[in-house]
């Protein structure tokens, strides 16, 4: 951990990211609390977006993973811009990126159990394995493209990616176009290649092949971030607000088409969940950047950017530290005071506020995990 300067450029982004996180760090289990304290459709409905779907399909709690991927796309033309300003080289940026992709698959192995060497049961694949990777690669690709090279590059890797599974058969499959956990191509090559064990035992959503369309996701991050840049004549913000209202409209009725007859499926990361999760993704920064940047309405975003600006600290201090023993000793006392119905609900909170509050002394002290 090192201290540092806070941004100021997009404050919406640290806003948004803590939104995305507030989800894994207790947010998602607070709603299903809420809906057994009050068993209403309404608060039911909600419940049934805080878990993953088995298969094809999708809940709110699928878009968390790309919509964090699609957020660091985003702020890397501003990073890109700020180094070549400093005189930075290429080679310098390139290291730089290499070195922040690589981080963040070691970060991955240690979250999954690396210091434990059990290495014939060590899970080698991990959310930020393919969060260092896919924006590596698609930082590269960045670097190195103009704006319509990106999208003719972002363009072959979803069609490339669809055409790869469903006309070339798993040679252990029951041939060409079948996209189950057992029978797709991605399944295979992670049986293959991988080794240790798979989260899934015959699959692993994070593996290898399913790696390549999620640089489209970073990708499409990163055109959202170099279109807030573009500073052209009588391109206010308030119409790029529209402008990413409009792409993430024709990326929805990309995705839905598509998904017709290749699923929109998270654990595969099909090209028409790309295309869809990107509509939310791409919807959801436009909203916070319209109140946030463009109308000035900041000081509700204080909760949210305290877990934003430390995204990857908690992420990984949840796995590490026993945040539940302390919620225990502190507000444990009070749930079994309460009616059972609302003890989830109290113990939800409880864990939320520890954990917050562990992320608010560090920002207090300017210190943030800066990979």
């Amino acid at each position: 951990m090192e201290k540092q300067k806070q941004s100021r450029q997009l404050l919406s982004l640290d806003a948004l990211r803590g939104f995305d996180m507030f989800f894994i760090m207790g947010g998602a289990s607070l709603f299903v609390a809420l809906a057994t304290l009050f068993p209403n459709p309404f608060f039911q409905a909600i419940a049934d977006q805080m878990h993953h779907v088995k298969w094809d399909g999708l809940t709110h709690h699928d878009t968390i993973f790309p919509l964090f991927l699609f957020i660091a796309g985003i702020s890397f033309p501003f990073s890109l811009e700020k180094q070549r300003e400093q005189g930075k080289t290429d080679a310098d940026i390139y290291k730089k990126i290499v070195r922040r992709g690589l981080t963040l698959v070691l970060f991955g192995f240690i979250y999954n159990g690396l210091l434990n060497f059990d290495f014939e049961h060590q899970r080698y694949a991990s959310v930020l394995g393919r969060i260092g990777l896919a924006w590596m690669f698609g930082a590269l690709i960045f670097v190195n493209t103009r704006t319509i090279t990106r999208v003719w590059i972002t363009a072959a890797i979803l069609v490339g990616y669809w055409l790869l599974l469903a006309f070339v058969p798993a040679p252990d499959g029951n041939g060409a176009g079948v996209f189950t956990m057992e029978g797709s191509l991605v399944g295979y090559v992670d049986r293959m290649l991988l080794p240790g064990r798979l989260h899934l035992t015959v699959h692993d959503p994070e593996g290898i092949l399913s790696t390549v369309p999620a640089i489209a996701t970073a990708l499409l991050g990163m055109f959202t971030g170099e279109f807030i840049k573009l500073q052209r004549e009588g391109l206010t913000d308030k119409k790029k607000v529209g402008g990413l209202v409009v792409a993430g409209a024709v990326l929805l009725a990309v995705g839905l088409l598509w998904g017709l007859f290749f699923p929109i499926n998270k654990n595969l990361w099909t090209s028409s969940f790309v295309c869809v999760v990107g509509a939310y993704s791409v919807w959801m920064f436009a909203l916070f950047f319209y109140i946030v940047d463009v109308l000035n309405f900041r000081k509700w975003t204080l909760f949210f950017t305290v877990i934003g600006t430390n995204s990857i600290t908690i992420y990984l201090a949840q796995e590490f530290v026993n945040f539940s023993f302390t919620s225990d000793a502190l507000f444990g006392g009070i749930a079994r005071l309460m009616p059972e119905a609302a003890q989830p609900l109290v113990v939800s909170i409880g864990y939320i506020v520890v954990c917050w509050g562990f992320l608010y002394f560090l920002y207090r002290q300017r210190i943030f995990l800066k990979v």
